[in-house]
């Protein structure tokens, strides 16, 4: 069995996390590699001196891995969904910072929670995805997001007209700033921000949120991830910017854009005792009236 590490080179992913999971691992007989990136900070500004092997592609990872170990927030899980890519490879979440959706398993529970990768004691939580298609972009094979896709207004200039379709049938034309094209996992992204609803992860959805509508009436609307959304983007400027999670790319006014549930998941491994409800409550603070 091998073990993945990804994280960014920063001082809240310290060089104890590796020593302590190296040292792990090697009672188990399990085989370890980081990413390089991250594997040369921890040598260059820590002093690693732990010899281990790295990935540096996709192809890569791929090629090596049994399982992911993400050390990180939710940003870095989504990081981390460009090199796991289609492949199936089941990624756990360590947080090293503030409580996320994703990155939901606390720094301290990080031997439990290796232990339990190792003896298979979870489950498996099927994460859908989105994709676009009919454009010409620098997005390549990685037209996919986790969380959502944003349609943005390029710079300062006054707002873009989105005309948007559903399976070809004439929806609503947006006036704004943008709109977002969420998932279920990314309700609690960007989406809820803007004042989106949260749905249950499972939920088979996307959700399309305006940004800053001209209409106050236009409100966020939940439709099936079976349907197939069409976009087209009209304004005063010649580009808008298309985001995929973490990714822009500048697109040229005018070009049709679609969006449909992408043919495969991510698998986030969830522990016994770890719930959506239980990070919800958790993060969104809910119950805790410091007034008592």
């Amino acid at each position: 069995m091998t073990i993945a590490v990804y994280a960014r080179p920063s001082a809240d992913n310290h060089v104890s996390y590796i020593t302590d999971l190296h040292a792990l691992l090697a009672q188990e007989h399990v085989e370890l590699i980081l990413h390089e990136t991250y594997y040369i900070y921890l040598k260059t500004q820590h002093h690693l001196s732990l010899e281990i092997h790295t990935f540096a592609t996709a192809a890569q990872l791929i090629s090596k891995a049994d399982y992911l170990i993400c050390f990180g927030g939710d940003g870095t899980m989504l990081e981390a969904l460009t090199y796991v890519r289609t492949s199936g490879i089941p990624v756990l979440g360590i947080n090293t910072g503030r409580l996320g959706f994703l990155s939901s398993v606390h720094k301290d529970d990080l031997q439990r929670a290796v232990k339990a990768v190792i003896h298979e004691q979870y489950t498996l939580d099927k994460r859908e995805l989105l994709q676009i298609d009919g454009y010409k972009s620098d997005f390549d094979d990685l037209n996919y997001a986790l969380n959502e896709c944003t349609i943005h207004k390029h710079d300062r200039s006054a707002m873009i007209h989105i005309d948007t379709f559903v399976d070809d049938v004439y929806l609503n034309t947006y006036f704004a700033d943008g709109i977002i094209i969420s998932t279920s996992t990314g309700s609690t992204a960007y989406s809820l921000s803007c004042g989106g609803p949260i749905i249950m992860p499972d939920s088979d959805n996307f959700i399309i949120t305006p940004v800053a509508p001209h209409n106050l009436a236009m409100r966020p609307l939940v439709i099936s991830n079976h349907h197939e959304l069409r976009f087209q983007v009209e304004g005063r400027t010649n580009a808008y910017n298309i985001t995929l999670d973490n990714r822009t790319v500048k697109f040229d006014i005018h070009q049709t854009l679609r969006i449909k549930k992408a043919d495969f998941k991510l698998n986030l491994i969830n522990l016994e005792g770890h719930h959506f409800f239980n990070t919800l409550r958790n993060k969104l603070m809910w119950g805790a009236d410091k007034r008592f």
